[in-house]
């Protein structure tokens, strides 16, 4: 064949579909038992489960939109997300609604004054870590209420044993509006995600519970070139050590009920509580079914057997991957993306114009 795709996620799937398209011979091979990567969805009570967490469709790309919105319709959904604090709500991302919950101000120029107040001091001198980067970014206020304790659940880590660079920036709006994304198209697939990846495979042969590494001379026999789209630290045998991750541990509930919080995602701000958030899968595509389902996520040091999340993007791990990046291997023959090739996070929209720029290279 022309290409083996070794991974069935967005980067992968998005490639194979392109290199169809060109009249190549293609062939997926996925590890788990199901195509999709991360953005796979069970059916349970009729309703859509994000199996890894919730995945919000959102880009300003119209190039990007429009590719999606060619295998699937898009719903409207907006991101709004609660966060839970001491018994008490607040809408996120920070703007004038949380600011009114916060200190009962109603004007723009009341909240700048008091973050400004609050962040003076910290905006002084480079910050020396997260919390410091957080209270020069928000105040004190803001970061010991909504930040503090959800960043420490999330790392495992004490905000002022972080990085600064974690939060390089947050978001602070001066207005009423509680949608988390400011980019101009987003939204859910109608019928889920497994519609979109469905439609990106037709026609495309893709083999399941298959590890590569199990007999990898025998796959790469077969393609003239492979395209690898799992950790990279792996594929060379952990020869200069493992990168390090964040994962992530879910638990579903299926509840008798059609409500159970009236949102799809609320964060657990406190600590007393070992979960990050809940989402309640519903709400993505404004279900009405008798019954709903919700998901406890609990963040968790990467484990073997765990999946892969969040890359500790640390210098130690970033010089690591450089390492891995810079070993020659024939160009001719093997091919990597997606984000454990490349050990970074990414956004769905990014994997794909990732993919789609790939696609330009290979092809052009």
């Amino acid at each position: 064949m022309d290409y083996l795709v070794v991974g069935s996620g967005l980067f992968g799937s998005v490639f194979a579909h392109e290199a169809r398209k060109r009249g190549k011979t293609v062939k997926i091979i996925e590890k788990r038992d199901h195509r999709g990567g991360n953005v796979y969805c069970d059916n349970i009570e009729n309703i859509n489960v994000h199996k890894y967490g919730a995945h919000i469709f959102h880009t300003n790309d119209k190039i990007i939109w429009d590719y999606v919105n060619q295998f699937v319709e898009f719903n409207r959904f907006t991101n709004s997300p609660i966060a839970l604090s001491k018994n008490k709500l607040y809408n996120l991302p920070f703007n004038m609604n949380t600011f009114n919950q916060l200190w009962g101000v109603v004007k723009p120029e009341e909240a700048k004054k008091i973050i400004e107040q609050q962040s003076a001091a910290f905006r002084e001198s480079e910050p020396e870590n997260l919390e410091e980067q957080a209270i020069s970014l928000v105040g004190k206020d803001i970061f010991e209420c909504l930040i503090k304790e959800y960043t420490e659940k999330q790392w495992g880590r004490e905000c002022k044993d972080l990085p600064a660079f974690i939060i390089k920036r947050l978001p602070v709006r001066y207005t009423f509006d509680n949608n988390y994304f400011k980019d101009k198209f987003q939204g859910i697939p109608v019928g889920g995600y497994n519609r979109l990846i469905d439609a990106l495979l037709e026609g495309i042969d893709v083999e399941l519970n298959v590890d590569y590494f199990s007999n990898k001379e025998y796959y790469d026999s077969r393609a003239d070139k492979v395209l690898y789209t799992g950790p990279i630290d792996r594929f060379f045998n952990y020869c200069f050590g493992k990168l390090d991750y964040r994962s992530l541990r879910f638990e579903n509930e299926i509840i008798d009920t059609d409500n159970f919080q009236g949102n799809a995602v609320v964060n657990y701000i406190d600590k007393e509580f070992d979960f990050t958030r809940i989402i309640e899968h519903k709400h993505f595509e404004f279900g009405e079914q008798e019954k709903t389902v919700i998901t406890r996520e609990y963040p968790k040091e990467y484990e073997e057997g765990d999946e892969y999340y969040y890359p500790v993007n640390d210098n130690k791990n970033n010089r690591l991957f450089s390492k891995y990046k810079n070993i020659p291997i024939d160009p001719g023959k093997y091919i990597f993306g997606g984000r454990l090739a490349e050990y970074k996070y990414y956004d769905m929209h990014q994997v794909i114009a990732s993919a789609l720029k790939l696609v330009s290279d290979e092809f052009s």
